[in-house]
């Protein structure tokens, strides 16, 4: 089940299209974040579905429980693999994101995913800026058991907290992956493809590594080699 998604975190179609050139006869999972969907929306979705890539829709919404469902509605209605929510938002919210998928056929058949923690928050940022003084592992697993008692089938967090995340018997999204050669950026809590994989993650979600890499498709393969 494990497999490798790419962070397609591009600006608009063209540098996307330009950059999936290489991949032909691959068709590797794409995660498509704000960035792009904010400015090619739906139809780029339906666009990468026709030929025949797997899709992670990216979108965190985070907002009140009727909100969400209507909008989880909408994109019940794109049927892709994957999508996702904050679980900051409550076990409410994401009950009723759920329910809004489900309201459509295409929809029934999407992962529902909750984010527990961004990579880009250390312990830290958690205690000072968020005013949250349980450790951050602990709070990544009451964000995860929200989840599943919401009725999601798992959890975008850390390689680290796949562990924690196996164990509930929830499938883990896991970003912040780099090479071992590779710079973290912006990231603080990192992995590479391998140890993520020692972690026990299901799926890790790779951007720069690949995307800014000499030879993308290379990279590809060196991530699926050490991860899958």
């Amino acid at each position: 089940m494990r497999d490798v998604i790419i962070a397609c975190d591009f600006k608009n179609q063209e540098e996307l299209f330009k950059f999936l050139e290489p991949f032909k006869g691959e068709n590797p999972y794409l995660k498509i974040g704000m960035e792009i969907f904010y400015k090619e929306g739906p139809e780029l979705v339906k666009k990468l579905h026709q030929m025949g890539f797997k899709i992670f829709l990216d979108l965190k919404l985070h907002d009140i429980p009727n909100t969400v469902e209507k909008a989880m509605r909408n994109l019940g209605e794109l049927g892709v693999e994957i999508t996702n929510v904050h679980a900051a938002g409550g076990i409410k919210m994401m009950e009723a994101a759920r329910r809004g998928l489900d309201a459509t056929e295409a929809g029934k058949k999407t992962e529902l995913i909750a984010v527990t923690m961004l990579t880009s928050i250390s312990q830290e940022a958690l205690e000072d800026e968020l005013l949250i003084k349980e450790n951050l592992a602990d709070v990544v697993k009451t964000y995860a058991l929200n989840a599943k008692k919401a009725g999601l089938q798992g959890v975008v967090c850390s390689a680290l907290e796949a562990p924690i995340i196996k164990e509930l018997g929830l499938i883990s999204v896991t970003p912040g992956i780099r090479f071992a050669d590779d710079s973290v950026n912006d990231q603080k809590r990192v992995a590479t493809p391998s140890y993520a994989k020692e972690l026990g993650s299901t799926y890790i979600v790779v951007g720069r590594s690949i995307t800014a890499a000499e030879d993308p498709l290379a990279a590809y393969k060196r991530c699926v080699k050490e991860f899958c």
